[in-house]
């Protein structure tokens, strides 16, 4: 997690790793939308980073995971915080990821995951956060 200030900064490392912003004023964006939006430019790979503010978003990056991505080490969330953020985001695509995630992990928290999506469902006014979810997580449980 990088402070906004630090996004410029954050912007130049990852050009050094391939990394280019998907759009011109990158920083600025990220300023509003705490989200800076870049490209692996070989393999085309859209990679978006999330500057964390809310006591999710930091547990999420105190939980992610490093992983080697050629020379470059990323964190990545854990499966079961990965699941809860694109349950929030609740785009057509993002629910397949979620079956698709759901279905190569034999092993979930799925009371982490209840109880996190749970939390934003209420929060935002959007039962359907936790009702689409719920289906998808117990239906395909191993």
């Amino acid at each position: 997690m990088r402070p906004v200030e630090e996004v410029p900064r954050l912007v130049e490392l990852a050009q050094a790793e391939g990394l280019q912003p998907r759009i011109s004023n990158v920083a600025d964006f990220a300023r509003r939308s705490r989200v800076v939006l870049l490209r692996h430019e070989e393999s085309g790979i859209d990679v978006d980073i999330t500057l964390g503010l809310l006591p999710f978003e930091i547990e999420t990056v105190e939980r992610s995971e490093e992983r080697q991505a050629g020379s470059l080490t990323v964190r990545l969330p854990t499966p079961e915080d990965l699941i809860i953020l694109k349950t929030v985001a609740h785009r057509p695509k993002d629910m397949l990821d979620i079956a698709a995630v759901i279905a190569v992990q034999k092993y979930l928290d799925r009371e982490r995951i209840a109880f996190w999506v749970q939390q934003f469902a209420d929060l935002l006014e959007i039962p359907e956060l936790w009702t689409d979810l719920e289906k998808l997580l117990w239906q395909n449980k191993s």
